[in-house]
């Protein structure tokens, strides 16, 4: 083994990988042999995961009481943390977080004497801080970040005279900070950020930190003033005292931090001094000359921004000072700041306009200027920030129209100038940029149309244009923007139908086009939208029946107020529809309209034939042949003469019925093409058997609304060989017949559907002998039409 100590890595190259060493005296024939256990005591994620897991053994420093170093940090390795380690004296290294830990912090680490570094962050322990931690006089670095650790700080931790980093942030500790934490001269980093410690931070002004870089206090409850000490530590370079109570002054003298880089104390009731130039302490942080972040935000400052604020160090990044009561204008030094990539200065009571030099910020990305009152017109030199991401000036008093350069803007993602008073139409070239994701241009005096040359936004989540003067046509591209989850359209002089395209827009949350002049149907396609929760179409000029399924299910009667041509459910606050949508009524009024004359149709037809046979000297003209036979006058017969003429269509009296040939007699008549029967069309043999194929003919053209003579019906292929053909004759049903409307059982009507479907095949067989008798056909539309009306009846 080389050198004075002995490595070994587990699981092989993990990302992070767990470390064990050991001091120079070990044995390490023992020692490698305890590692080893160790190792196969291991356990290893599914899928070739870098992850390492299981639990500690018990006996780790028994067996390897020489060790060191052990860090297996970034893991998920589980289990409490007991007495694993109290046999561990040579220990000086124990990182474990990460993991998936649980238990209380045990007390057993107070002592491993020579411990140095104790990382415990990122697992779930609980519990309090073990006081006796203080015993460890050569730690130097403690971190229990991200736990749910509860309780106090020790006060007995000030006894670690060598302790460098203390994180202690993402816990649930209470109490207030011992004051003589402050007097550790050598700590560097103190993060108690986002836990619920309360009381002041302590003003005595013999406390000293000189080597304090990171002061982190943010999320917590601490109030008081800012100690006057903090500017006497010239190494701090982060402060972030943010979200807490603090109030008082903000100290004039924070120049003096020569190496501050980032300073925020945002969200407190800090003020500046009265009496002096309110933004002081402004002018005195242009001595820091490193200071890259500067946040202010939500503190009652009522300040000025002093031209000055261009000396600001070129390092300055970020400057947020919004909800600060900032007054005045924006000073034209602010377009200095060249390094500049977020400026907010938001939710104030700025006046004038935009100043045309933040056009030299050429690194922002982010500007706010929202919920100001600024005035004039939007610069057309905002279009020369060719990294700008984010651009929200809304509740201003901005007027004129938008920059027609905003299509420079390649870069921009969100665009928000709601509630101004912007006129004119939206420029065409706004739509050509393709990485927006949120557009707000609601509340201004927009008008025009929408141009449909307008491009395809594929990234666009939000799209609000409600209450403008926008005109014209819905442009159907809009139906393309496929990340579309918020459309509000509202308050508009929108005409025209709503574009079928909207059918595309699957991810669609919510759609308000209500008040507008929009006509014609609600889309049937609007049913199929599977996250559509809230719709608002009131008060347009749509017309006819509101859909009732998919989303529909969950709307009331206030999206669709206002129309008064709406027909529909009445839980929609609308008429009934007056014509029969349910299926049971769709059919029924089908068959009852066309399959009942017909079936009269034939039995006159039969006896009109009959009555010409038995007296051929009457030649009769039938109606509805194309050939027209030579005609005699005679009087118009009844239809009780005819009836007793025939006894009662008694089935001896029908045609071919007591002739030398019964089945059969020869004519020149001709038929419709696509109804006669082949024996009638190919030899011009008439027979009551005929009749039944025309009937059978009609039947089929009934059911799948198709006549025989359609153009796909060519060659071999007839209406009666395309069905037979099927092996699922539902298919050539016509849709209109499949409705599914108010609840009602298909599978009864189908049922009814396929009898009627069977007996037009059976009529329209290609041989005579084939076909069923007239009596057998009435027989089967009697039982056909005594089911439906009993299905009807049951509300089916």
């Amino acid at each position: 083994m080389e050198g004075p100590y002995i490595f070994l890595l587990l699981a092989f190259l993990l990302m992070q990988p767990c470390i064990l060493q050991l001091s120079q005296s070990s044995n390490n024939f023992t020692d490698q042999s305890a590692l080893i256990a160790f190792k196969y005591q291991i356990t290893f994620s599914p899928n070739d995961s870098v992850f390492a897991g299981g639990t500690l053994p018990m006996n780790l420093c028994t067996q390897c009481p020489n060790l060191q170093k052990l860090d297996i940090s970034k893991n998920e390795f589980s289990g409490k943390l007991t007495s694993q380690f109290n046999n561990c004296t040579e220990l000086s290294h124990l990182s474990l977080s990460y993991n998936k830990f649980d238990g209380s912090i045990p007390k057993g680490f107070g002592n491993l004497e020579k411990l140095e570094v104790l990382y415990l962050g990122g697992n779930n322990l609980t519990g309090t801080i073990p006081p006796i931690i203080s015993n460890l006089s050569m730690l130097q670095k403690f971190a229990i970040e991200s736990n749910n650790v509860k309780g106090g700080i020790p006060s007995d931790l000030w006894r670690l005279q060598n302790l460098k980093f203390l994180h202690f942030h993402l816990n649930d500790l209470t109490g207030t900070i011992p004051q003589n934490i402050f007097n550790i001269t050598s700590l560097q980093h103190l993060i108690l950020a986002v836990n619920s410690l309360s009381g002041n931070l302590p003003l005595d002004t013999r406390i000293s930190c000189p080597n304090l870089e990171i002061l982190g206090l943010a999320l917590n409850k601490i109030s008081g003033h800012i100690p006057s000490y903090l500017l006497n530590i010239s190494s701090l370079f982060i402060i972030d005292i943010s979200t807490n109570f603090l109030s008082g002054h903000i100290p004039r003298n924070l120049g003096n931090l020569k190496n501050l880089k980032s300073l925020d104390l945002s969200a407190n009731q800090l003020t500046v001094e009265p009496g002096l130039q309110g933004h002081s302490f402004l002018l005195s942080l242009t001595n820091c000359r490193f200071l890259e972040e500067l946040h202010l935000s939500s503190n009652p400052l009522n300040i000025t921004i002093p031209d000055a604020i261009g000396n600001f160090s070129l390092s300055l990044k970020v400057f947020v000072a919004s909800e600060n009561q900032i007054k005045d204008q924006i000073p034209m030094g602010i377009g200095s700041l060249k390094n500049l990539y977020l400026l907010d200065l938001s939710g104030n009571s700025l006046t004038g306009s935009i100043p045309s030099t933040l056009g030299g910020l050429e690194r922002l990305q982010r500007l706010f200027l929202e919920e100001n009152l600024i005035e004039g017109s939007i610069p057309e030199q905002l279009c020369q920030l060719k990294n700008l991401g984010e651009l929200l000036l809304s509740m201003n008093s901005l007027s004129r129209s938008i920059p027609n350069c905003i299509g420079n803007l390649s870069l921009l993602q969100k665009f928000n100038i709601s509630h101004n008073r912007l006129t004119s139409s939206i420029p065409l070239n706004l739509w050509s940029l393709q990485n927006l994701i949120f557009l707000d241009l609601s509340s201004n005096f927009l008008n025009g149309s929408l141009s449909p040359s307008m491009t395809k936004l594929p990234t666009i989540v939000l799209m609000d244009l409600s209450c403008n003067q926008i005109a014209g046509n819905i442009p159907s591209i809009i139906g393309a923007f496929e990340s579309l989850r918020y459309l509000n359209m509202s308050k508009n002089s929108f005409q025209g139908n709503i574009p079928q395209s909207f059918g595309q827009l699957r991810g669609m949350d919510q759609l308000d086009l209500s008040n507008n002049n929009l006509s014609g149907a609600i889309p049937k396609y609007l049913e199929t939208l599977p996250y559509l929760k809230y719709l608002n179409l009131s008060f347009n000029k749509l017309s006819g029946e509101i859909p009732s399924t998919g989303p529909f299910t969950n709307f009331t009667a206030e999206s669709f107020l206002g129309n008064e041509a709406l027909c529909g459910n009445p839980i929609f606050g609308v008429r009934p529809c007056t014509s029969p949508t349910p299926l049971g009524s769709r059919v029924k009024q089908v068959l009852l309209k066309y399959i009942v004359p017909v079936i009269a149709s034939i039995i006159i037809f039969t006896a009109v034939v009959m009555m010409q046979r038995r007296h051929p000297q009457c030649n009769m003209q039938i109606p509805g042949l194309p050939i027209t036979l030579p005609t005699v006058d005679h009087r118009m017969i009844s239809y009780k003469e005819l009836s007793h003429g025939t006894n009662n269509f008694c089935e001896s009296n029908l045609l071919g019925t007591g002739a030398p040939n019964k089945d059969a007699t020869q004519t020149k008549t001709l038929g419709t093409l696509g109804y006669i029967a082949p024996e009638y069309g190919s030899e011009g043999r008439v027979s009551t058997k005929c009749d039944i194929y025309s009937y059978g003919i009609i039947l089929l053209e009934i059911i799948t609304r198709k006549k025989p003579t359609d153009e796909m019906f060519v060659g071999e292929l007839a209406m009666r060989q395309w069905i037979a053909s099927l092996p699922d004759r539902m298919e050539v049903v016509d849709d209109g017949l499949l409705r599914i409307e108010d609840g009602r059982d298909v599978t009864s009507v189908q049922t009814v559907l396929l009898s009627i479907l069977e007996l037009g095949l059976r009529c329209s067989e290609e041989s005579p002998n084939e076909r069923p008798d007239i009596k057998d056909v009435v027989t089967k539309v009697n039982k056909t039409k005594l089911a439906l009306l009993g299905n009807i009846n049951k509300g089916v």
